[in-house]
């Protein structure tokens, strides 16, 4: 039986000192182990891992020598442990001594401890490059070679630096609050110059629809009536003059048609029969009158000369047409303001064709008699303003393309004046359609005076701004104007009397219908006139006993009220 080793043995000190670490210096530290103790040795984990290679002989991995002890047995505890007989002492040579270990008076635990030094356990080594402080070389000899350490099989705590994740979180922190108030300021100068630009548009918007309704001060004044006429002059228009003729009554209605292409503005202006007009003889007529007479040559020119505008061609659009035009649109809505009895009912009181109402969807033959209808007592403007909306309706529904504005056209099969082809009347129209359907167009009734004549007042303002001319209206002088109101029950007297008077060298204004009445009467306000009424007298084939003083309209000479004894065979 193996004898244990026994610290308290003859020669060698009381107290005993086990491996328990190492320090972060490298150095082992020890514990002290009291008698009381010795007899349950502790656990050599070094002892029990060489155990197995070692086949029951204690292993020193730490002596130099590779020198084995019999392995003691501790009965109380049940298991082996290496022990070696004498002090081990780290910092000697390597060989154990038959005597004390060197140095084993002193106590490295308790050094270790009044140094602050912790321990660490096994197979841990120190810091790197701290092995020369011990005072001996390094253990490099092979029976080391199973305690040689790796860096891999330690884990450092690295000290923070700058580039911790606190600084960097920081960092992003600063930089997303700098990044922000960039944008933010980025946005508001944005919105001030989106406000900036807004504004300015809006300025230029109302000064421009003030320039053109001529209420800019200083520009629409009379004073300035000059300049704006300039201005408005030197836009390029496109005009054609139409003339709708009623096919089963006797009265015709004309209209402008304006295209500018300076301001993208299309216009409907409508010309009132009673317009007076110079007729290519020098004499003074109506539009009407000229229409009838003179044609589309010498209206146009009449025109022009009156209005100081440039019409590039003439439209004759008959009914028959103007309800094939319709129906070819895809009929057409307009906003009607009366009712309108159909002309082929039978009986009174039957339902009107076209019913008064907003926004009525018309047919073609819905569409021309609600254009050429005129109730009883009504002036002729008011038929012209209802052909007005029809030719805007008409546009609305038409096509914005050329080609197809074209083929419409020649759908009608019209045959047109000669300075107008096709091609011209659909490209133009298609110019018309274009603005109408995005709301750059109006309808505007030409204002004329009771003897057909233009003043600056009520003229001018569409006369210049519109079709860029200047109104020349016929010398007052030149003819006596007579104003012819018919009152024999007769319609078509209105129109005898109109052809007499002209030919007598009179300018003819209609004065609408009254009663039916037995008498004519010839009245004149200025005694200046009396002779000239008593020439119209004798004109119309009436007695001079017609003629006397009264109250007439302020734009005629002489009123006449047509009787039933007026014969137009006598004029």
């Amino acid at each position: 039986m193996n004898d244990r080793y026994d610290a308290g043995a003859a020669g060698y000190g009381a107290d005993q000192y086990e491996l328990v670490g190492y320090d972060e210096y490298g150095q082992p530290v020890y514990r002290q182990v009291r008698p009381q103790q010795t007899q349950q040795q502790t656990y050599d984990p070094y002892a029990q891992q060489h155990q197995q290679h070692q086949q029951g002989y204690g292993y020193d991995p730490y002596a130099t020598g590779g020198q084995q002890q019999p392995p003691a047995y501790d009965y109380g505890a049940g298991q082996q442990q290496s022990a070696a007989p004498y002090g081990y002492d780290p910092y000697a040579s390597g060989t154990h001594q038959g005597g004390p270990a060197q140095g084993a008076h002193q106590d490295p635990y308790v050094q270790a401890r009044a140094a602050g030094q912790t321990a660490h356990i096994p197979q841990q080594a120190g810091p790197a490059g701290r092995e020369q402080d011990t005072g001996r070389e390094p253990d490099t000899g092979p029976e080391h070679a199973d305690r040689e350490y790796h860096t891999e099989q330690f884990a450092f705590v690295e000290e923070p630096d700058d580039n911790s994740e606190d600084v960097i979180d920081w960092l992003k922190f600063t930089e997303n609050r700098t990044e922000r108030r960039e944008e933010a300021r980025r946005r508001a100068r944005s919105r001030i110059v989106a406000l900036a630009v807004v504004l300015a548009l809006v300025a230029a918007g109302g000064v421009g629809y003030l320039w053109y309704a001529g209420k800019l001060p200083g520009l629409s004044s009379d004073d300035s009536a000059t300049g704006t006429a300039t201005a408005a002059g030197a836009q390029k228009r496109d005009v054609i003059v139409v003339h709708l003729h009623d096919t089963k009554g006797d009265g015709t209605a004309t209209a402008l048609l304006v295209d500018n292409t300076t301001t993208k503005r299309g216009t409907t202006v409508l010309l009132p029969n009673s317009l007076a007009l110079t007729s290519d003889d020098g004499t003074t007529t109506t539009l009407a009158k000229s229409v009838e007479d003179d044609g589309s040559d010498g209206t146009r020119a009449a025109l022009d000369t009156v209005l100081g505008t440039d019409i590039q061609g003439t439209w004759r659009l008959d009914t028959p047409y103007l309800q094939n035009l319709v129906d070819l649109v895809g009929n057409i809505d307009v906003d009607t303001n009366t009712d309108v009895p159909d002309p082929a009912a039978k009986k009174k009181g039957e339902a009107p064709l076209v019913n008064k109402g907003r926004d009525q969807t018309l047919s073609g033959k819905m569409a021309v008699a609600y254009a050429t209808y005129r109730a009883p007592g009504e002036a002729q403007n008011a038929q012209l303003e209802r052909f007005g909306q029809v030719m805007q309706g008409v546009l609305r529904k038409m096509s914005s393309d050329p080609g197809a504005a074209t083929t419409t056209v020649q759908t009608l099969a019209q045959i047109l004046d000669p300075s107008l082809t096709d091609k011209d009347l659909g490209t133009f129209l298609a110019g018309l359609a274009d603005l109408a359907k995005g709301g750059d167009y109006r309808t505007d009734l030409l204002p004329v005076r009771s003897d057909g004549t233009l003043s600056a007042q009520t003229g001018a303002g569409i006369v210049r701004d519109v079709l860029g001319g200047t109104a020349k209206s016929p010398d007052k002088d030149a003819a006596v104007s007579v104003s012819v109101q018919n009152a024999t029950g007769v319609k078509d007297n209105t129109e005898k009397a109109r052809v007499v008077l002209l030919n007598g060298g009179f300018t003819f204004l209609e004065g609408g219908t009254a009663a039916a009445g037995s008498t004519s009467k010839v009245v004149y306000a200025d005694a200046a006139d009396k002779t000239n009424a008593i020439e119209v007298a004798k004109t119309l084939g009436l007695p001079e006993s017609s003629v006397a003083r009264g109250r007439i309209s302020a734009s005629a000479d002489v009123a006449v009220v047509l009787g039933q004894d007026f014969k137009p065979s006598a004029g």
